[in-house]
């Protein structure tokens, strides 16, 4: 991670030295030597830094919603599992109407 920030404020750098992406390709290849981002990412945020953005950190990403396993879910889980401890993932996921990997999830990481 830290890595691609470093690489990413000399892209910042070559583009305010008005050098191409195409130009700045080759120095990162041999300031960063295998560590260093794709072409494809390196064009992506020399357009980036050139059209104008200051910022040459990552947008915060959505990933996955907090509510899947949340404590109620994990609970309702429990619960039926305490009920039944032969139900089948497949089953449990019908029944509390939760996603099968989530559900999956939990019954790995409760302790009954």
């Amino acid at each position: 991670m830290q890595r691609s920030l470093e690489q990413r404020m000399a892209i910042k750098f070559c583009v305010k030295l008005e050098k191409s992406a195409a130009e700045t390709i080759p120095m990162l290849k041999k300031a960063f030597g295998v560590d260093f981002l794709s072409d494809r990412q390196i064009f992506r945020w020399h357009k980036a830094l050139a059209e104008g953005r200051e910022d040459a950190n990552d947008e915060n990403r959505a990933g996955r919603p907090s509510t899947s396993s949340s404590d109620d879910n994990v609970k309702r889980v429990r619960d039926l599992l305490i009920t039944d401890r032969c139900l089948s993932v497949r089953l449990i996921s019908e029944t509390l109407d939760i996603t099968k990997t989530i559900v999956h999830e939990i019954v790995l990481s409760v302790s009954l």
